[in-house]
């Protein structure tokens, strides 16, 4: 019987969100499908795609309730295919780190994030994997909603592929070979 693992990328649905600095969860599956040949379809609460690889099932999952309300997708998922929750990891940007720097947590505050804020309330723990991909904070005083909606800058774009694949690696690395085998290789890369 194999593994199933669940691997949430944040997002807001819709094409205004598409190339979003919020939206890199979304960026992030998109490209662990792409590169598993698998594709998404839209299911009950987001878009589904699914691939194997050794033995483990890569479930990833696009909610399609917008970010705020993120944690009634990750529930439903994780009840359906029955799910451990070690065996969930949750993609989100993050402010508080320089652009396409990446740190993964076990546990910890929602840090303000809405969609972790909702994860948590859902869940009814603080206790899950979450992949913090950086976007940096180079925003003025009251403008951090404008950039985090923002789109990515030409520099941040140029070197965006890499750090998708840079990604990629942790999330294999945390499903191959456990969290903490993970955390060691490539926090903060």
């Amino acid at each position: 019987m194999s593994k199933k693992y669940l691997i949430v990328g944040l997002g807001n649905i819709g094409s205004d969100y598409n190339n979003t600095r919020h939206n890199i969860g979304f960026k992030v599956v998109d490209y662990l499908a792409s590169v598993n040949d698998a594709s998404f379809e839209t299911k009950k609460l987001g878009d589904i795609a699914t691939f194997r690889f050794k033995g483990r099932v890569f479930i990833l999952l696009k909610p399609n309730t917008f970010m705020n309300l993120s944690g009634k997708a990750v529930k439903y998922w994780i009840d359906k295919h029955s799910i451990h929750q070690e065996n969930l990891l949750i993609i989100t940007d993050d402010l508080n780190l320089p652009f396409g720097s990446l740190r993964l947590k076990t546990k910890g505050s929602d840090g303000g994030h809405n969609g972790l804020k909702d994860i948590q309330d859902k869940l009814q723990t603080s206790q899950y994997n979450r992949l913090r991909f950086g976007i940096s904070s180079d925003f003025l005083d009251g403008k951090q909603v404008d950039y985090v909606l923002g789109e990515w800058t030409a520099i941040e774009l140029d070197q965006l592929n890499n750090r998708l694949d840079r990604c990629a690696a942790f999330v294999k690395s945390f499903v191959m070979s456990g969290v903490k085998n993970a955390m060691n290789e490539y926090n903060n890369t």
